[in-house]
């Protein structure tokens, strides 16, 4: 038989009989060797005994409570009241009645908010959005039954809360209706390549890959895990990665860089001056206005561009300073300059247009002598002034139309018309040189001649004057009298009257017609079939 060391002590007879001999009178022990083995019980250990101590004093405690939570769990019963502790979407109904416990709960729902995520952004929805609905009633009867047992009023007292599962439901149809409508909200397309151009070069731009809002994933995973995305108010959004269908624009940034050598020369003439500007414009310059168009897959060779009109309106303005309030039609600009690059010209022409302007009445002036002063018929400056009778005042502010309103036709730069009232000469003038001069008759003084600057606007080959019954060959109309009216003066030859009479035959020289400007009927022929439509005629006092 085995014995455990700890519980006994082996008797030494030796040790025995030596102890004896010292302590106690010598005794006779029988002649054997075994000796018997006496077994002790080990003694308790002081540490054991205070650990009973310490478990006593739980036990008591935990008995305290237990008492208080079943007495206070008594109370509430008896009171008809949610137990301590219980709580709804993180929502205290404990110790309220189940009326008090739905107005709570009801106050809460309509506020809760369910975050619709993804890794970059955050949309807020109620949950009546997405169709999800709280039954309330129900939801109290539940945490109103939750724990009215003695266990589960102590795991209550114990733990100081319990959370009780919300009754609701989720109409689905109403979710994926909203998830389809706020999708634009977390998509982004994607970015093909491009070809961007700063500083006159053109250089690539990398494409960029874009997400789309996969709602049908989004639906499964919510109605799956519906009851996670109420309890904790968020609903993570299923996208999907797009990607770009161009990605090398190589070729197209080779055709870029090729048109950006271009330098546009733009050239602006003032009919009115007979003056002629030039502005370079370079590619640095030019080269912000263009808008690349987007390339398409199976195109990325072909560089396909216009301009933004609004950036080459502001960089004319600031580019090219014109005096005297003179300025450039933006429209007309803007369209010449983009028919020009896209052409790939480098030669712009433009109009430079003038203000219209202002006169104050002086002592002794009349209308007539202030049209005549301006180089305008005088009744177009009643037409300026609307109200204006024929009396004027001292110090009268007038409007004087704009010298171009007379000018209605695009302007040819390299022929011109001077005539000279003074002189009664005519002198034309191609590219710059003298082509012909000549004598000519105007207007006598109680039908004049308007001074000003006017143009070649139409041809008849034998014009009839009905008010003076004159025939006037090879008529060539520069400006109307009057603005309201078709009647216009012109150039022509001798007029006839009745069909074989000829006039003035001999007055070249003087002024003898009523308006117009008179011609041999040779010169003005040559004249009629030289000047086309658009050539200015420049009549001075």
């Amino acid at each position: 038989m085995r014995i455990d060391s700890r519980y006994c002590i082996s008797m030494d007879r030796e040790k025995i009989m030596s102890f004896k001999q010292r302590r106690m009178p010598p005794v006779a022990y029988p002649a054997t060797t075994d000796l018997p083995t006496i077994f002790v019980p080990a003694p308790p250990k002081r540490a054991r005994r205070g650990w009973r101590v310490v478990g006593v004093l739980l036990v008591l405690l935990v008995s305290a409570v237990l008492g208080l939570g079943l007495a206070l769990g008594v109370y509430v019963q008896q009171a008809d009241l949610i137990l301590p502790g219980v709580q709804v979407l993180g929502v205290h109904l404990g110790t309220q009645s189940r009326a008090e416990a739905a107005n709570t709960l009801q106050r809460h729902w309509q506020e809760k908010v369910i975050m619709l995520t993804t890794a970059e952004s955050t949309w807020l929805a109620s949950p009546q959005e997405l169709g999800i609905s709280l039954n309330v009633e129900a939801t109290v009867q539940r945490a109103y039954e939750h724990g009215r047992s003695i266990e589960s009023l102590g795991e209550a007292v114990l733990s100081g809360q319990t959370a009780v599962y919300p009754v609701w439901q989720m109409d689905t149809t109403v979710a994926e209706n909203y998830l389809r409508q706020v999708a634009p909200q977390f998509e982004t397309a994607a970015v093909n390549a491009g070809v961007q151009i700063s500083n006159g070069r053109a250089q690539a731009v990398a494409p960029q890959t874009g997400q789309h809002l996969n709602v049908e994933a989004t639906m499964a995973w919510l109605v799956q895990h519906g009851a996670e995305a109420v309890v904790d108010g968020r609903l993570p959004l299923v996208v999907e990665t797009v990607e770009p269908a161009v990605f090398d624009v190589t070729g197209a940034v080779a055709q870029a860089n090729e048109l950006l050598t271009l330098t546009l020369n733009v050239h602006g003439y003032d009919p009115v001056r007979d003056e002629a500007m030039e502005w370079p414009i370079t590619p640095d310059v030019w080269g912000d206005w263009v808008v690349v168009n987007p390339l398409e897959p199976g195109q990325i060779e072909d560089f396909s561009w216009t301009l933004d009109e609004s950036k080459v309106a502001a960089s004319l303005a600031a580019n090219i300073s014109l005096a005297d309030g003179r300025f450039l039609d933006a429209s007309e600009t803007v369209t010449a300059v983009t028919q020009a690059l896209l052409s790939g010209n480098s030669a712009v022409n433009v109009r430079i247009f003038h203000p219209e302007r202002r006169h104050i009445v002086q002592a002794g002036e009349t209308l007539a002598s202030i049209g005549w002063n301006y180089g305008a018929p005088y009744p177009w400056i009643q037409q300026a002034n609307p109200g204006l009778g024929d009396a004027l005042s001292v110090g009268q502010s007038l409007v004087v139309p704009s010298p171009d309103e007379f000018l209605p036709l695009p302007v040819v730069e390299n022929k011109r018309i001077v005539i000279s009232l003074s002189e009664q000469k005519v002198w034309v003038y191609e590219n710059g040189g003298l082509k012909w001069e000549w004598l000519v008759s105007t207007g006598i003084s109680s039908s004049p001649t308007s001074p000003g600057i006017f143009q070649i606007q139409s041809h008849e080959t034998n014009a009839y004057a009905g008010n003076w019954d004159l025939w006037m060959p090879s008529f060539m109309g520069i400006y109307r009298p009057v603005p309201t009216s078709d009647f216009m003066n012109g150039f022509h030859g001798f007029p006839t009257r009745n069909g074989h009479e000829l006039l003035w035959t001999g007055d070249l020289g003087h002024e003898v017609t009523y308006g117009c400007v008179l011609l041999s009927s040779e010169n003005a022929d040559l004249l009629f079939n030289w000047a086309e439509e658009g050539v200015v005629v420049e009549i001075q006092a």
